[in-house]
């Protein structure tokens, strides 16, 4: 019954996107499309799981092409350690390179910890659009560990709103007084693949044509990714 029961919460909650975040995927969508139509590429980056988010869209088959992920080496060991978000995203910067006008997108279910609101704050710095993929419901309920005292939904310029519940997890597990079935991993690749289809509809509304991965075990594959890479290959990590 647990099962079921995560279903029918999830489900909830994947349908309360769908009503409440339509506009703010829109407006998200059409900063990266402006970005995009100029050259530039998109940075994504999540500390610990969610770096899963991150790399949802990176190198992905039916996605953009000029995606990249800003990579913690440490894995999200070093997320409560202050500073270190400077220097990971300045590291970046010098390999890649953080134009103005380009788009970070930091994802973050509680956006309590240092490393997602420095990098927030960072790219901000650099002229980036910053976009936030947490819950603001378990942000409110938390407090900031970082020394501003803000949450990273606090110092983004957009926020898409996962409306994961405090703690993550959905199901209340009989005699254990405590819950499972995490939602944030869903919700979150539910939020982020919505907001790329969104970015490919508002390029072709402008008369573009968006770099769209295709899966490699596809014939044909090759060759056109390719010739879409080629393009961007000095600033991806990949």
């Amino acid at each position: 019954m647990l099962k079921e029961g995560y279903i029918r919460n999830i489900t909830s909650l994947i349908n309360k996107i769908i009503e409440t975040q339509s506009a703010k995927i829109e407006e998200a969508a059409a900063k990266i499309a402006d970005s995009l139509m100029k050259g530039g590429i998109l940075h994504v980056f999540g500390s610990g799981h969610s770096a899963m988010i991150g790399k949802e869209l990176v190198q992905r088959a039916g996605g953009l092409v000029p995606v990249n992920l800003v990579h913690d080496p440490t894995e999200g060991m070093a997320e409560r350690v202050q500073g270190y978000g400077r220097v990971l995203l300045e590291h970046y910067g010098k390999r890649y390179g953080l134009q103005a006008g380009e788009v970070m997108i930091v994802v973050s279910t509680s956006g309590r910890n240092p490393l997602p609101i420095e990098i927030a704050m960072e790219a901000k710095a650099h002229g980036l659009f910053t976009i936030a993929i947490t819950s603001v419901e378990y942000s409110r309920l938390v407090s900031s560990r970082h020394s501003s005292g803000k949450r990273l939904f606090e110092v983004v310029d957009l926020t898409l709103d996962t409306g994961v519940p405090f703690g993550d997890a959905l199901i209340e597990v009989p005699g254990l007084g405590q819950k499972a079935g995490p939602a944030s991993t869903v919700l979150g690749a539910l939020l982020a693949n919505m907001l790329v289809l969104q970015v490919i509809e508002e390029i072709i509304k402008r008369g573009g044509v968006p770099p769209i991965l295709m899966s490699q075990n596809l014939d044909g594959a090759d060759e056109h990714n390719q010739a879409l890479e080629a393009k961007y290959r000095h600033r991806l990590a990949w």
